[in-house]
């Protein structure tokens, strides 16, 4: 081990820019404004300025689609554009939707509630909204930040309920039990938050009555990840579901009422389950052995509820995994279960009918078996459906195609075309795999021109944790400014993602980490020794569970790229469970507190890792400001560091936008053009 780095390893507390964790801290915000200026200074040209402009004009374009849901009988989307730079809040019915000039009735106008407020509002959604559609939650957030604001919303009127129920800024949510009864799940309140920031309570919040008065009628433990609770409508008592969610991979289930949770339903802690009209799915993330019979890691399984409930666990196979061969979800629509799955990555769905006489299943017909295909119904209530579907397809040269169908397998209807973002005249789509470390076969999608030249600029991008499976789809801003002026877009599957169910995610999480690293550098060694390009035109981008991807190439693999674009980053993996919500995923890295734990954290702790390397590329660490979910300070602190022990390494920060590029259309474009263009000049490709 080299001396440099020991003294990191050995007294990892030893932290001298705990400053710059103080979000807001005056010393803290000077680094940034000074840092901003220097990034800004050398980047921000008429060039940026252009690039950004073609990519704001982009997200605004008024022929994108304008993605639904229905509740209530209504169509319901949320749109912004170069116009309502925070966005409306529409509807329409169905009907009017298919049409080409669909009749929009504004519901909320977010830019004139900003200026009438003097609020930075954003929208996050409607947090619930009653079953006979008059009422609703809406959630409204500070500058993009996950705490929001509760406020009662008549959607009669289009106008907030004066004196109702309304909810300071805070994690959580909430559901209608009835118009003057509203189930809370909140972090705010004495003793309210567990220690990731989220909700610890279940409380019965009565209208007229204050917030902090409202009941507890479910607690979990302070060190669990969170709680919440929804009606069961299914159930003329009204029955209530209470969920502990020990942490992101295990959670338990109880049935109860208004007064608490009664019967803890038996089940694995790990398996994902859900029900509809006395029927029950469930899939275990791990082998299941019950009653002799093993069931292994991804299979989904179906049965009466009852029968489960009262013990029985005769269940039948619905899915079986193989190795490359997943499902990779399931959701209840009109009683039947729509069963998504990925075989070797390619899509297909599946329709199952539970019976007294057992279940049966076709596949969704009419739809594509390459490229990207989500499916999932209409209806925000699974309860309300009809069975009508909403279909997304498309692929890294096509735009999406949304499409209308049917639990029926009707041939589909198409509702909405995207447009074209950029030409891709000349370009091709392939797949590729790499060789590991450990000898496994890592997929990754290549899309450029079909001749090779062996000096390709190629961009990167990787995310590889929480089981999210990252998708070739057709993406506008790469698309744009790298593909459309000749370069090379890759697009990896390493592990630590869901492409392969559960056990390619579990090969990627906590002591394997490090491999899904691995991967990573795997993919781009394979770039060089195919013959597409070189190491220093690899240009490398990752953001949040990414960013320790990206710091960690810096670190453990800095001669395979060219540059390296790091956004809204988790890095400091010592700290990390002190910072907002790192508590919660423990699951996924592991407790830095547990010293078997820190052993292997320690080696991909890229802050604690990092030491003075004149090979290592040059190095963009993005971030925002209002981002409450990773903490700015990982990267603050990184850039910080890295630029003291002698890196090209840069800092940009913006001062609103959460846990994302931006708020707005115009500050994501800038966001991106920003990367993009440090890359492009990092790797010598203008």
């Amino acid at each position: 081990m080299s001396p440099s780095i020991l003294p990191n390893l050995l007294d990892p507390d030893r932290d001298p820019r705990l400053w710059l964790e103080e979000i807001d801290g005056k010393a803290a915000l000077e680094w940034v404004a000074a840092q901003n200026a220097r990034t800004l200074a050398a980047y921000d040209d008429a060039a940026l300025q252009k690039d950004a402009d073609a990519l704001a004009e982009i997200m605004d374009r008024p022929d994108n689609i304008p993605y639904i849901t229905r509740r209530g009988g209504k169509i319901y989307n949320f749109w912004k554009d170069a116009t309502n730079v925070r966005g409306l809040w529409r509807r329409t019915t169905l009907e009017s939707y298919q049409t080409e000039t669909p009749d929009w009735e504004i519901v909320l106008n977010l830019d004139a509630l900003a200026e009438a407020e003097g609020e930075d509002w954003t929208f996050q959604g409607a947090a619930d909204i009653t079953r006979d559609g008059q009422l609703a939650m809406l959630s409204l957030s500070r500058g993009g930040s996950d705490a929001a604001v509760l406020r009662e919303f008549n959607l009669t009127t289009c106008q907030f309920v004066e004196d109702g129920f309304s909810l300071p800024q805070s994690k959580g949510d909430c559901e209608w039990y009835d118009h003057d009864t509203l189930i809370l799940y909140s972090a705010i309140g004495e003793n309210a938050a567990t220690s990731s920031g989220y909700a610890r309570t279940v409380r019965l919040w009565k209208r007229g009555t204050d917030w902090a008065t409202a009941p507890s009628i479910f607690e979990i433990e302070a060190g669990h990840m969170a709680c919440r609770a929804t009606l069961d409508e299914e159930d003329p008592g009204k029955r209530l579901l209470f969920i502990d969610q020990i942490d992101f991979y295990h959670y338990d289930i109880w049935i109860g009422d208004l007064t608490g949770a009664k019967t803890k339903i038996d089940r694995p802690r790990d398996a994902w389950a859900a029900w509809r009209r006395g029927w029950f799915a469930i899939q275990p993330r791990s082998d299941w052995t019950v009653n002799g019979t093993t069931y292994l890691a991804g299979t989904l399984l179906g049965i009466g509820l009852d029968d489960f409930l009262e013990g029985s666990r005769a269940m039948q196979v619905l899915f079986e995994p193989d190795q490359r061969r997943i499902c990779s979800g399931f959701s209840w629509v009109n009683g039947k279960l729509l069963v998504s799955i990925m075989d070797d990555l390619k899509p297909r769905h599946e329709i199952h009918t539970p019976s007294a006489e057992g279940w049966t299943h076709e596949t969704l017909g009419h739809l594509p078996e390459i490229g990207v295909v989500s499916v999932g119904r209409l209806d925000a209530d699974g309860l309300e459906s009809d069975g009508t579907l909403l279909a997304n397809i498309q692929d890294p040269l096509t735009p999406s195609r949304l499409l209308l169908t049917s639990t029926e397998s009707a041939a589909p209807t198409i509702l909405k075309r995207a447009p074209v973002a950029f030409n891709a005249d000349g370009l091709v789509v392939s797949r590729h795999e790499a060789v590991s470390v450990d000898g496994e076969r890592i997929p990754y999608v290549q899309i450029g021109p079909a001749k090779e030249t062996g000096d390709a600029p190629v961009h990167l991008s990787g995310y590889g944790g929480f089981n999210v499976s990252t998708q070739p789809i057709y993406r506008p801003g790469i698309g744009k400014l790298w593909l459309e002026r000749g370069g090379t877009a890759v697009i990896t599957h390493i592990r630590g993602g869901g492409e392969f169910g559960p056990p390619w995610h579990e090969a990627g999480k906590r002591e394997g980490k490090a491999l899904s690293h691995d991967d990573f550098a795997a993919i781009a060694a394979d770039l060089v020794r195919r013959g597409v390009t070189k190491p220093s035109r690899i240009a490398a981008e990752g953001g949040s569970n990414g960013g320790i991807l990206i710091t960690n190439m810096a670190t453990r693999y800095p001669l395979r790229f060219g540059a390296l674009f790091c956004t809204i980053p988790l890095v400091d993996m010592r700290r990390y469970t002190k910072l907002l919500a790192g508590a919660s995923w423990i699951a996924e890295y592991g407790d830095p507190d547990k010293p078997e734990d820190w052993e292997f954290l320690r080696h991909i702790s890229a802050y604690h890792t990092v030491q003075a390397n004149p090979a290592s590329p040059p190095i963009l660490i993005a971030t925002t400001r209002r981002d409450d979910r990773v903490h700015p300070g990982h990267a603050r602190k990184m850039a910080h560091k890295m630029q003291a022990l002698g890196h090209n390494a840069w800092f940009y920060e913006l001062d609103t936008g959460g846990h994302s590029y931006g708020k707005t259309n115009r500050e994501r474009a800038h966001f991106t053009a920003l990367g993009y263009a440090f890359l492009r000049r990092s790797i010598g490709w203008e």
